[in-house]
Parts: structure tokens; sequence; C-alpha cells
């Protein structure tokens, strides 16, 4: 699977363990930025990782900056996208089993690398139960066309 990865100065190091998780899991990353420690702006990196979700470019994506707050709004914002914050391993289960979410955003200034690298397993290898969830996605992606 090709994934979308991005973040802000805040997340940089993280985000190079994630990359290196998600090789480790067969999966090919596409990084969106940013590529150092200096002050940027979230927007800029986690729209871009977005809109290569949403295009079908990336099939998933993963944004992370310092409490993954900033990054899940603006991914949010790119239609198409359901991208949750998840800060726990269930969380990132369900959100892919009942949300088919297609992005997970992370906070690298709330939780350390070992729980983010078990979240992006479980997000990973979680798989998207169908059934009656597919109604309330619908119902929730209805939303973009008001």
């Amino acid at each position: 699977m090709k994934i979308a990865i991005a973040c802000d100065h805040g997340g940089f190091k993280l985000k190079q363990a994630v990359i290196q998780e998600l090789k480790r899991l067969g999966h090919e990353v596409e990084d969106f930025g940013t590529y150092n420690e200096e002050s940027c702006d979230y927007p800029d990196y986690a729209s871009k990782a977005a809109k290569a979700v949403a295009s079908g470019e990336c099939e998933k994506g993963v944004v992370i900056c310092g409490t993954g707050i900033g990054v899940s709004i603006t991914a949010n914002k790119v239609k198409g996208i359901r991208c949750a914050l998840c800060h726990d391993v269930y969380s990132a289960k369900k959100t892919r089993q009942h949300n088919d979410a297609n992005m997970l955003a992370m906070g690298a200034r709330v939780i350390g690398e070992g729980l983010a690298l078990e979240i992006v397993d479980a997000f990973f290898t979680s798989e998207f139960e169908g059934g009656r969830h597919i109604r309330r996605i619908e119902k929730m992606m209805a939303l973009e066309k008001e």
C-alpha cells in the first residue's frame, strides 16, 4: 500500500520513526514534508498528504504535529478525507473497523514513539467491517455536499 505522510517541525522526529515502521510493514511511503525541525506551518504539509489520499495517489495517510489536532483538522478539510486523531491502540483499530478512516493523526508531544508505532500497526492492520457502518459513513460523507 502507498502511504502519504506529513508533519510539522514538532512531529519531525516521530515521522522518521513512523516511516521506518511503515516500511517494515511492507508499505511504500510518500513523504510530503517537512524535512527538518525548523518552525513551519502544519497546514502546508498536512494538506499535501490529505490531497494525495483524496486523489487516490496514496491509499492512506499519516499526519503528525505536536498535538495532532492541527493536522487532523487540516486533513479533514479536504473532501473525501476521514482523518482520525488517535492516541491509543483501541481507537486506531476502531476508527478503521467502524469509520473506514483513511488517515491517521498523532501528536508527537502527547505520546511517545513506542505507543505511536503500536498505533500505526493497529491502524494499518485493521480492516473496515462494512455492514451497518456503511450507512453511517455515507451519512457522514454526505455532509460534504451540503
